[in-house]
């Protein structure tokens, strides 16, 4: 297989990956009247944890002392990522949920600063201020009393993309000299045991007797096997084909397909201006991307 067909095949993995995830919004909203959300979180990684290990089986002996304590640090920024995205998504729509999760990839440049002593260059600054701008649009609704105000739904979001943008940046840095699947199933692990210790704070007592339910079976099924373990999977794979900045732009999809699985699915509808909204921060991501410094 030549480097066009792997590039094409990267891209059509990416790009499955973003579709994946993109209806795991749909599913979550759906799935919250029954599951409360730091539960959900709880059980998608449990799924996902406990599936991943027994496929990799002996893979898992290459497990040391570094491999733990990294594997914590990173699951506890992926666990507070999606337990935080959860929360938001119980007080918000999923469309916009999606988008501003989104806003993960214009974060990293900006946090690494510092850590990697590496200015970003002005486009980074640029779409920082156009992502903004379209949050403004998609998240600040007008009241009938005048003046703007952000919901509680929409400010755990922004909170969960700082969460992922840092997983992402710590999960780069500290899986270079591991097995990334091996790494996965500890981060997937340690996301599942800080959402099982924080459920009781947040959610009360586990309804069991929703969880018996048949929509609900399928619907955690889904968001543990696809939406975690394939979707993480599929990902690690094709980055190892293709260049991360671009990777990172197929991934951003996700908050289009998000939007566009919870038109259908939910019927949920979008004024012009949240439209417009949606527009800008999708920008801001392609054009943070597309000229964005190349790896060497």
């Amino acid at each position: 297989m030549n480097s066009k067909q792997l590039n094409f095949f990267a891209s059509l993995g990416l790009i499955s990956t973003a579709a994946i995830w993109g209806f795991a919004f749909v599913v979550v909203k759906d799935s919250l009247d029954f599951v409360p959300p730091v539960y959900m979180t709880a059980i998608r990684f449990a799924i996902a944890g406990i599936v991943l290990a027994l496929i990799l089986n002996r893979r898992l002996f290459v497990i040391n002392k570094k491999y733990i304590l990294h594997g914590i640090f990173t699951g506890f920024l992926l666990g507070m990522g999606y337990i935080t995205q959860t929360i938001g998504c119980n007080f918000t729509t999923a469309g916009k949920n999606a988008f501003l999760t989104t806003v993960y990839v214009i974060l990293i440049p900006l946090i690494s600063w510092p850590l990697n002593k590496k200015r970003p260059g002005f486009v980074v600054f640029a779409s920082a201020i156009m992502a903004l701008a379209g949050i403004g649009l998609l998240a600040l609704r007008h009241e009938t009393g005048g003046g703007f105000s952000m919901n509680f739904g929409d400010i755990m979001t922004l909170i969960c993309g700082v969460f992922y943008a840092l997983h992402i940046i710590f999960t780069a840095r500290l899986g270079k000299d591991k097995n990334m699947l091996v790494f996965t199933v500890l981060q997937f692990l340690t996301a599942s045991v800080l959402a099982w210790l924080c459920a009781p704070f947040f959610d009360g007592a586990l309804p069991l007797h929703d969880l018996a339910q048949s929509k609900v079976i399928v619907s955690m099924l889904y968001l543990g096997l696809f939406s975690s373990l394939v979707a993480f999977s599929l990902q690690n794979i094709c980055l190892k084909y293709m260049e991360s900045s671009l990777a990172s732009l197929f991934l951003s999809l996700e908050s289009v397909f998000g939007v566009l699985f919870s038109a259908v699915f939910l019927k949920e509808r979008m004024s012009a201006i949240m439209i417009a909204g949606c527009v800008l921060i999708f920008a801001a991501i392609t054009i943070a991307e597309q000229f964005k410094p190349k790896e060497k």
